[in-house]
């Protein structure tokens, strides 16, 4: 035999057993879609808490995945276009951040996995039947902890003295938030405080909003998590300064503006978390059997310059509770 048919003979035998070898080879790029309900400045430290969790997790965009992001800038009738955008691109996993967007991905009924991050409550409005076992194909993390919205009205009326009228701003195209308007008033009901609720759906709500509480004087205001309230934050923070109205909010971006205080989940930690729901399901695992998270770290927020100027004086109590004083 040839020294040529030799070599030919041995290269096929290596040909031969390296391509089933190659075929089982993991793949070496995913594709995240990432459904978002407003803009990516007002998410961006949510965006890179997300992000960190996936480098944590050994995934570099680039060379192992890449991330396709979609907003829909406020305007929750844009999902149905952007969720159809990124199935076309054949993307292996779907994250979303808030209800709106992860209900719009029910809605549709991809066969894409989904991983919820900070969703409100998925139970409540529909998402999974229980945070146990969430079965199809919807898992993640919610925002939901127990009596929230209870112990934000409790931290009113102890900066508040006498506080016996609360208007909240939701938005009733958030169907999470009919529930947090419902804790409101079982809370409101305990602690004796009126608790009056404002709808707000788009910005152009607000100044009829605005028209309201002037005329109804409440003595503090709670404002409820959704992108529009963060999106406008400057506007609300002006009218409840001007107002001399105190308040309690979702996001400490609204305490940053001008407003008193906020209590919530860490919604960087729950973004970051996610990474962790999209490692799992990269490698295998069902979204069935991932059970839905709940928060683990709170923030409390106080702005002290906003409290002087409303001739509040905080509780110490109130400030050796708190994360983050803004002097």
């Amino acid at each position: 035999m040839s020294a040529r048919r030799e070599f030919l003979i041995s290269l096929g035998a290596v040909l031969a057993w390296a391509l089933p070898v190659r075929a089982q080879l993991p793949r070496t790029m995913y594709r995240i879609g990432f459904l978002g309900n407003s803009t990516a400045a007002l998410k961006s430290n949510l965006i890179e808490a997300f992000r960190q969790g996936l480098r944590d997790l050994r995934y570099e965009e680039g060379r192992n995945i890449t991330i396709e992001y979609r907003w829909a800038e406020g305007k929750y009738e844009r999902f149905p276009a952007l969720i159809a955008e990124l199935v076309a691109l054949k993307i292996d996993v779907m994250v979303t951040a808030g209800t709106p967007a992860a209900l719009a991905v029910k809605k549709a009924a991809i066969s894409v996995p989904l991983v919820m991050a900070a969703i409100g409550d998925p139970v409540g409005v529909g998402l999974v039947p229980s945070l146990a076992r969430p079965t199809g194909n919807i898992t993640g993390l919610s925002g939901m902890a127990t009596d929230l919205e209870g112990k934000r009205l409790q931290l009113l009326g102890e900066v508040v003295k006498g506080l016996s009228h609360v208007a909240v701003i939701w938005n009733p195209l958030n169907a999470f938030q009919k529930i947090s308007v419902s804790q409101l008033n079982a809370a409101g009901k305990t602690l004796k405080i009126k608790v009056q609720p404002v709808a707000v759906g788009v910005t152009e709500d607000l100044d009829p909003a605005f028209a309201t509480l002037v005329k109804d004087k409440p003595q503090a205001l709670v404002i409820l998590a959704d992108r529009i309230f963060l999106h406008n934050r400057a506007r609300l923070m002006d009218f409840a300064m001007q107002n001399r109205l105190p308040g309690v909010y979702a996001y400490r971006e609204l305490v940053e503006a001008g407003g008193l205080m906020s209590f919530g989940p860490s919604y960087e930690d729950l973004h970051r978390r996610a990474a962790t729901y999209v490692d799992k399901i990269l490698k295998g695992a069902k979204p069935a059997d991932l059970p839905v998270e709940q928060p683990t770290k709170f923030n409390l927020v106080i702005n002290r310059r906003a409290a002087e100027a409303l001739g509040l004086t905080i509780p110490a109590s109130i400030l050796a509770r708190a994360d983050e004083v803004i002097e």
